[in-house]
């Protein structure tokens, strides 16, 4: 709070680009995650920013839609659909490890028209449902009675990063930093992908730590 921010959206789905900028300096830092840690540029960290606790995400007609709580097991056979997943990005990585292991049909068919058409769908159909995060911030009319539905036993947690310079950050990082070590995790048991840094945010940057 009272960190003035310029924040700007690198149109690229490949990590390791975005952690070139970074090294480069044309950016301070950016919430990216590049999954082997050791192919990030010399002078470049990454350190764990927070956890995105996952729910599911449907209409009044699903046969989920009355649940409190859902486990991954329940989510088996029913179609999820996260349209537009970008091939060899670190969220097609995350839902190739879910998938596999919780046995989930993700179905990514399709590019993402906008979150309006895929509110709309869930609204109308029986079947279809998709997953999104606790954090995100979604409206849509009262008449499509959307249901969000957290996903325990465990949790399914997908895990943000920030890619930050090793040395002589800009000063404002270490109040965000600061503010995300703050921020809740979860609690219980939690599934995170093989490639998720340990929760580490709390370091000053310039710490050296990696």
């Amino acid at each position: 709070p009272g960190t003035g921010l310029d924040v700007v959206t690198l149109r690229v789905d490949d990590a390791q680009v975005a952690a070139a900028a970074v090294a480069a300096g044309e950016v301070d830092a950016s919430f990216r995650t590049v999954t082997d840690p050791g192919a990030l540029p010399p002078g470049v960290r990454m350190i764990h920013a927070f956890d995105s606790p996952l729910e599911l995400l449907v209409g009044p007609a699903h046969p989920l839609a009355s649940a409190r709580e859902v486990t991954p097991a329940q989510l088996r056979k029913h179609r999820i659909w996260v349209p537009g997943i970008a091939p060899r990005s670190e969220w097609a990585d995350f839902y190739d490890q879910l998938t596999t292991a919780f046995d989930l049909r993700i179905d990514a068919v399709g590019p993402h028209f906008g979150d309006e058409v895929l509110l709309e769908t869930l609204a109308e159909s029986p079947d279809v449902a998709t997953l999104v995060g606790t954090r995100d911030r979604y409206a849509w009319p009262a008449a499509h009675d959307l249901r969000r539905i957290p996903v325990a036993q465990p949790v399914l947690a997908y895990p943000l990063s920030l890619v930050l310079p090793a040395e002589n950050p800009h000063p404002a990082l270490g109040g965000v930093v600061a503010h995300l070590g703050g921020l809740p995790r979860p609690s219980g048991r939690v599934w995170r992908p093989s490639w998720a840094t340990e929760p580490d945010a709390a370091r000053p940057p310039g710490s050296g730590h990696r």
